[in-house]
């Protein structure tokens, strides 16, 4: 067997080389400090709750064919790993029970976090029209743990169908706070938050900030693929604009030098963190608390089987621990 090992060292060298320009300057490699981690605490307080691993669905499907088991899949994930899940947009639901079963899934994660969402557009609306006592109920027929909204004014422009918000998303998340009592995260949809309004919503009694940065699945980007070609090439532009995650952990950090006493102490980094590696990165470099959220590549295994997205997720909290265990943030890295 040692042979055979060894054999297999010749023949996989020249394929394992490695180049200087390959190096992932973010991390510092400590090899002597550690053992290997077995049965590793990644457990975190965070909403309210213990979450066993730093890691949230970022919200992704509902009201579709494909999406009650999909979400299915993923509750049974966040239960068994210990993770937090934000639902897809609620908007199917909110009047009409015909996709419930799409989104209601609070048996099947068991006590981890879960939270209903509901975009910025209809939260206006329903405050225009005295009527957003509906968002109340279906946090609490949802069993959800609170309400995001996300924020997403280029994707409802760029919409075919998309709505027109007559107010800054600001002030009417601020009218929303002031009438309900619900627990709320905002989070943009893909090109994440500028300086000015991470201190403004940090400044809210917000549960969190969930960063949808860009880097990820970008909504403007898809709503002008499904729009006709003129204002496709016209406003493509607006596309690539945008924070990426690592901006607004540096906006965030700068935001708490200069005002230490904010309002709002967490925060979910999303959009483009492909991997545990990434994850690791961003929240070591934040000075709130935060967890990381994942979507695509979650998305992607919850669509294949169960199977899959265990098998991912397995090796995903492997690569939490073991970088925990060996790697620390280098701090003279600043890409």
């Amino acid at each position: 067997m040692n042979t055979d090992r060894k054999l297999e060292h010749i023949k996989l060298a020249l394929e394992s080389q490695t180049k200087t320009a390959e190096q992932d300057l973010r991390f510092n490699y400590e090899p002597m400090l550690a053992a290997h981690p077995e049965n590793p605490d990644l457990s975190i307080r965070f909403l309210g709750k213990t979450m066993r691993t730093p890691v949230w669905v970022a919200s992704m499907t509902g009201g579709t064919g494909a999406a009650k088991a999909i979400n299915s899949n993923i509750a049974r994930a966040c239960r068994e790993f210990g993770m937090g899940m934000g639902l897809g947009s609620c908007r199917k639901i909110l009047f009409d029970k015909t996709d419930w079963a799409d989104f209601d899934f609070r048996d099947e994660i068991g006590d981890q976090p879960f939270w209903a969402n509901i975009g910025i557009a209809q939260i206006e609306e329903l405050l225009a029209s005295k009527n957003i006592q509906a968002v109340t109920d279906l946090v609490g027929e949802l069993r959800a743990d609170g309400l995001i909204v996300h924020v997403n004014p280029f994707q409802e422009w760029f919409q075919p169908e998309g709505n027109r918000l007559k107010k800054p998303p600001l002030q009417t998340v601020q009218e929303l706070l002031d009438q309900v009592s619900l627990k709320v995260i905002v989070k943009e949809v893909g090109q994440g938050l500028g300086p000015e309004s991470l201190r403004q919503l940090l400044m809210l009694p917000l549960e969190a900030i969930e960063f949808g940065a860009y880097g990820g699945t970008n909504f403007s980007k898809l709503e002008l693929l499904r729009g006709d070609r003129q204002k496709h090439e016209g406003n493509l532009p607006f596309a690539f604009v945008g924070q990426s995650a690592l901006q607004m952990v540096s906006s965030v950090n700068q935001i708490l030098k200069e005002n230490p006493d904010t309002v709002c102490r967490q925060l979910i980094i999303s959009g483009g963190v492909q991997n545990a590696l990434d994850g690791y990165y961003l929240t070591s470099r934040s000075e709130l608390p935060a967890i990381f959220g994942m979507a695509s590549a979650i998305l992607k295994h919850a669509s294949e089987s169960y199977e899959s997205l265990e098998g991912f997720l397995q090796n995903q909290v492997q690569a939490l621990a073991l970088a925990r265990a060996y790697l620390t943030i280098n701090p003279d890295y600043h890409g």
